[in-house]
Formats: C-alpha cells, structure tokens, sequence
C-alpha cells in the first residue's frame, strides 16, 4: 500500500472545520478561527565559531490572542516548516482553551540542526531570533518556551536578550526558564505526568486497575519519560518504549515483556532520549524495529513523539487488546485513522487535552513571575492535577452526554470558550 503523506495544518484546519460544522459557527467565525491572525517570517545572521556567517530561517506564528497572550513553544529542528507551525500555534489555542488558562495560541521555530552547532553558535542563534522578534513578543502579547531541540537554557539566553533590548527584567516574557532563573519547579515533569494524570481518570472511568494494565510508549524524551516515570509508580507496566538512534539514524523500539525499569532505561539513554542498543540488551530488552510500539500487545497505547503516527496503515497494527490511546504528542492521529479508532471503540485522550500540563505549568511559572513569589513543587502539581483533571473530565461528561468521540468533545469546548472571546471582543 502507498503510504500517504499528511500536512499537518491541513489536518489541524479539518478537525477545525468538522467542530465547526457541529456548531454552526458563522462564516466569519470560521474564517477567522481556521488560519493564523498573524506570522512572522525572518532571517538570523549568525557568525560561526570558524568566522563565517551563515543565515538562518526563522517563524513565529500567532493563531489567535482573544482570551490573552499567545503562547507555544519554539522548536530547533532541520525539517520545520511553516505548516507545521501554523498547525501548533492553531492547537495551542485549543489547548489554553480546554484547561480554560487565560492565554491564546502561538508557535516558533528555526530551520536549523543544533546537533551541528557549537553551545556558543545556539546562543547567538537564540539572541538572533529574539532580536528579529522582540517588538512582537513580551509578558502581554506572546510568550515562547522550549519546544523540540530547545530547553531551559536555551530559554535564558532568549530572556537575557530580550531583557538586554528594553532594558529591565521581565522574567514573565519567556517560560521553561531554568529554576533560580524564574523557572518553575514541576516544569520539567508537567507535560509527562499531565498525560498520566488524564489516563489515571480515563481507566477509574473504565474501570480499569492501573496496577493491572500494560502500555507501550512511542519515544523517550522528556514527555514520554516522565510519563513512563509516573505510570510505573502508580503501578503500571510499561512493556516497550521506542527510541530515536541519532547515529543509525533510525528508530528502535526496547521490549521486555515483564516491564521495563523504567530509571534504568534513563540512565542508559543520551542527552538527545537515545537509548544505548547494547546496554538496553544487558537489561534483558529485546531490540525491534522503531514502527513495533504500536502492535504490543497492551492496555494502552501512548505516542509521545511525532505527528501523524496513527495512520490507516499503522492502526491495521494495533492489538484488539489495546482499549486506550493517549496522545502524548502533538497531532498523532491523522483524521482518516480518527474515524477507525471511533469504530473499533478505543478511547481516545486528545493531544490537545492530554499534553496540555506543559503550556499549564508554564502559566503557572508566569504567575509566579508576576508574583516574584515561588511555589514549591508539591503545591505546583497539586494544581497541575486539579487543572488537568477538572478539564479531562468536562471533555469526558461532554463526550457521554452528547454522544461525542472525545476528540469532538474537547474541541467543542475549546471553539466555544475561544468564540466567546471573538463575540464578546467585537471581532465577528
């Protein structure tokens, strides 16, 4: 079978639309909600370690600010586009909006491979990147935080820049700041254990025992460990995890069917979330091609890497064990597979409500900026799980009253809490 390719704001614009369409939204509505309100297209100049200059391209997109300031990650990666961007920047609305957090959509990136850059190149392509953008970001109108290939220094370099351009501090214009710098405690686990804490209601809900489930994770960066971290300690078993290798350039999938441990698996793993082959082989692992995640045989399924990895293609792999998906990632599930995940009758934890404990967490780190007043991490995830699990379940009672695939349900509830917005803005 040929395999079919996926633009990913193509399918952003198409869940979109569907809701829409259930709704009734007026033309107006829909032309404003299904493309960005503003983008952001330059060029960085950076002077490499050797002398030379080489230019990089870079993109900020801001969907929609009607209910606060934009908010989304900005990635480091060789294959960005601007669609994928676009794409983000619309699902971090939705996902402010379903956790009801009062900030809008917005998303960065650079075309560029930070593997091949020395820590000096990334910190003049991160003052370069703010220098093109500071007139159209801040604490009031759009806030970035690390994405793919960025973290929390990469963040301070951004923030020491933008500070060093207006000339005061403002340690609310940028999230996922390392703590002691206005970091918040809890940030680093907050996207991972927000995935858990939705799945942990999803299998009371099911009536499922978590000490008697297995599940088997796609990836192993931040979002999927601390995911994996979570679940084990609440008592599941994870059975496999997959693994980008950078060197063979290829993904692996790491099984043993009697569970992993899952801190072991983190100690034999690179900055990068590569897991040693050899040493995983030591733990009893048996090492199988990166796409076999997703045919173990397993309670739950959660892809925790890249778009559109639940294909027509990939579903016809999955176990008729398997009685829940959740979407770790962003944009996992293109919309044809969608519809055979409805049929076979998997429950399904959207991305946008289930990985929303990051952009949770990061608002949270802004209050606390505000406040100049830090929290520790037990009072951060205690909110972190009220915010989370009071949104899981409005989307989960909204799905069983209207008859809704969850997916439906939470983007009702995000359309319409932004909707409001426009209409009480006088936008439409």
């Amino acid at each position: 079978m040929e395999k079919k390719s996926y633009n990913p704001y193509e399918t952003a614009q198409l869940q979109f639309d569907n809701v829409a369409d259930k709704l009734d939204l007026n033309q107006a509505t829909r032309q404003l909600l299904r493309q960005p309100s503003r983008e952001y297209h330059f060029t960085i100049p950076v002077k490499m370690d050797d002398g030379s200059t080489e230019v990089f391209n870079g993109y900020r997109i801001q969907h929609n600010d009607a209910r606060g300031p934009a908010k989304g990650g900005i990635r480091f990666h060789p294959q960005e586009t601007v669609d994928t961007i676009k794409a983000l920047s619309m699902w971090m609305t939705w996902k402010c909006a379903v956790v009801d957090i009062p900030l809008g959509g917005g998303k960065g990136g650079v075309i560029c491979d930070p593997h091949k850059l020395s820590l000096s190149e990334q910190e003049r392509l991160c003052r370069g990147y703010v220098r093109q953008l500071s007139r159209n970001m801040g604490p009031i109108s759009d806030v970035p935080a690390p994405d793919v290939m960025t973290n929390g220094q990469h963040m301070l370099w951004m923030m020491d820049e933008y500070e060093t351009i207006l000339g005061g501090h403002y340690p609310g214009a940028i999230t996922g700041k390392p703590v002691g710098m206005g970091g918040s405690l809890g940030r680093t686990e907050a996207t991972g254990y927000g995935v858990i804490f939705t799945l942990r209601e999803t299998l009371k809900n099911l009536n499922i025992d978590i000490t008697t489930s297995t599940a088997s994770i796609q990836g192993f960066g931040n979002v999927a460990e601390y995911a994996a971290r979570l679940y084990s300690r609440l008592g599941g078993k994870v059975v496999a995890v997959s693994s980008w290798d950078n060197k063979d350039k290829k993904s692996y999938t790491f099984r043993k069917l009697d569970g992993l441990d899952i801190q072991k698996m983190v100690d034999i793993k690179d900055s990068f979330g590569t897991i040693d082959k050899e040493k995983a082989k030591e733990l009893g692992c048996e090492v199988l091609p990166g796409e076999e995640w997703i045919a173990q045989e397993v309670d739950i399924l959660l892809p925790c890497a890249l778009e559109n990895q639940i294909t027509p293609i990939t579903f016809a792999k999955i176990s008729d064990r398997v009685k829940v998906i959740c979407e770790g990632a962003n944009g996992p599930t293109t919309p044809d597979a969608d519809e055979l995940i409805k049929a076979r009758n998997i429950y399904l934890i959207p991305d946008f409500l289930c990985n929303a404990g990051g952009v949770t967490c990061s608002y949270f780190e802004q209050i606390q900026c505000n406040m100049n007043y830090f929290w520790s991490k037990e009072e951060v995830m205690e909110k972190l799980d009220f915010k989370m699990t009071s949104a899981y379940h409005a989307v989960h009672n909204l799905a069983i009253e209207k008859g809704l695939y969850m997916r439906e349900a939470a983007y009702v509830i995000a359309i319409n809490r932004v909707v409001d917005a426009v209409k009480l803005r006088g936008w439409v």
